[in-house]
């Protein structure tokens, strides 16, 4: 069963969002999602972040937390929660076509502005289960 691990990265109130490549042969295209990818064989989950933050925006990320997972037929999905503190400008995107800080009203709307691209862009399904586990009350805490 495919397995990926996904960051929900906060910084004062607001989450960190890629918007994914416009390529038809990626999952969720040209749709804002949050960073991470597929476990390696042998990875754990958090190993399988660790290196998917580093490889798509150059980043080390500190304390990380499992925040819950998701199950279909055909994929478990890991979400975790960490905090950035350094600006965003410090980050270096290795993939997609823009990184940005979104609000949970902007999220809630369901599209998100891209100042690269200059227009509006549809969340990623994954991205719309950790608004959804948001709302259900899920609070953000790397307290534990």
């Amino acid at each position: 069963m495919l397995e990926v691990a996904l960051a929900m990265v906060e910084q004062e109130g607001k989450w960190l969002l890629q918007l994914r490549d416009d390529l038809d042969w990626i999952v969720a295209p040209g749709c804002w999602g949050l960073f991470g990818g597929h476990l390696e064989p042998g990875e754990t989950a958090e190993e399988a972040l660790r290196r998917e933050l580093l490889e798509e925006i150059c980043w080390r990320a500190g304390a990380v937390r499992p925040w819950f997972n998701h199950r279909t037929s055909q994929r478990v999905a890991h979400f975790f929660l960490t905090t950035l503190i350094d600006p965003l400008d410090t980050l270096r995107l290795q993939e997609g076509q823009d990184v940005l800080f979104a609000d949970i009203q902007a999220l809630q709307s369901g599209r998100v502005w891209s100042p690269a691209i200059q227009e509006f862009r549809p969340l990623a399904p994954s991205l719309q289960l950790a608004i959804k586990e948001l709302n259900r009350g899920s609070q953000f805490s790397m307290g534990g």
